[in-house]
């Protein structure tokens, strides 16, 4: 057991009176106090302190906010209250990014090799010649924008704080640009903010002219939608096909880990294009205000590991029921025969 100064809480306490009181030198040795004891805390400390750290985000110079907002988002994993968390923690996101997109700009200006080749964020820190051309806060914007998708993915692993977040295209927006420039990519932060919530979807099975309704919250990805849809449908006993095991199905819902599993579907697009697993519901097309999916039989035998891209999240797909045959014909009255990927 961790006794006085040792504790985090006490640790926490200190790095709050050393950030608001300007003291540096303080604020240093309460820093890494934060780190040492961070994983030996209680979860009543986590849960106590969490919000105050997230509350002194904005005192903290750039470099440590990004490693405190990391450590915020490990006390919400370890239970403490995401929601209340979450303004600081996405405040200290849209400021990386605003310092990272003016990186870019500077680093497009630069010319040069500076401006053809985009350094990894990663390592210790900034090199010299990207302080020297773009300035140490922009540098630290970019090279800090890893840890922020790590905070920023702990919190958006709660359903509550992934609905109140206003902003989420924009962020999406922004971090594609990012992405797109440097050919860096943040998977785990676009992911996470594009997952859905309590979305209804239209699934057409078009081998039987039948279809079903159901809704789906918190999944990462397409492949992890795949294997529940399999476990809803054939494992529900309304098509035929391969059923996943209980174990495949598990872990795409709540459960640690991976299990290999077989693909039962080729998904499709009403216009009949395919929908590839490595992409999200959200790609789904809204058709009358519903998106909606096509299933054909797959063309060959896929195989991937079932699991949960964002293993934090919670994931759910709902049958709510088969359509009647006349529902299920007016869906079918607005797709289109199956393409090949290549044919446009």
């Amino acid at each position: 057991m961790m006794f006085g100064k040792n504790r985090f809480d006490a640790a926490v306490a200190d790095f709050e009176a050393a950030v608001l009181g300007r003291d540096a030198r303080r604020s240093r040795k309460a820093f890494d106090r934060l780190q040492e004891t961070f994983g030996q805390a209680a979860e009543a400390e986590l849960v106590e302190s969490a919000p105050r750290l997230a509350a002194v985000l904005p005192d903290v110079p750039p470099g440590p906010r990004a490693v405190v907002a990391v450590l915020v988002g490990g006390c919400v994993e370890r239970g403490a209250d995401a929601a209340r968390c979450a303004p600081g923690v996405f405040a200290g996101l849209r400021e990386a990014l605003a310092a990272a997109e003016e990186f870019a700009a500077k680093r497009a200006a630069g010319g040069g090799d500076f401006a053809a080749a985009f350094p990894a964020p990663d390592g210790d820190g900034p090199d010299g010649e990207s302080v020297a051309v773009a300035g140490e806060e922009a540098a630290l914007g970019w090279w800090t924008l890893p840890d922020w998708e790590r905070a920023c993915v702990a919190l958006l692993n709660d359903p509550g704080v992934r609905a109140a977040l206003p902003d989420k295209g924009e962020l999406l927006e922004r971090v594609g640009r990012l992405e797109a420039e440097s050919g860096h990519a943040f998977p785990f932060l676009t992911h996470a903010l594009r997952v859905l919530d309590d979305e209804p979807l239209v699934v057409l099975h078009r081998p039987s002219r039948t279809g079903y309704a159901l809704r789906m919250s918190g999944l990462g990805d397409t492949f992890q939608l795949h294997t529940l849809l399999a476990d809803a449908l054939v494992g529900g006993g309304h098509l035929d096909g391969r059923v996943p095991s209980p174990q495949e199905a598990a872990v795409c819902r709540d459960k640690q880990g991976e299990v290999p599993t077989v693909g039962a579907f080729n998904l499709v697009a009403p216009d009949g294009s395919w929908l590839g697993n490595e992409g999200t519901p959200q790609d789904i097309p809204v058709v009358d205000g519903v998106r909606l999916l096509v299933l054909d039989p797959p063309p060959y035998e896929r195989t991937w590991p079932a699991g949960r891209l964002l293993p934090g999240m919670r994931g759910e797909l709902v049958l709510e029921r088969p359509l009647e045959p006349e529902e299920a014909d007016r869906w079918f009255a607005h797709v289109d025969p199956p393409r090949t990927p290549d044919a446009g």
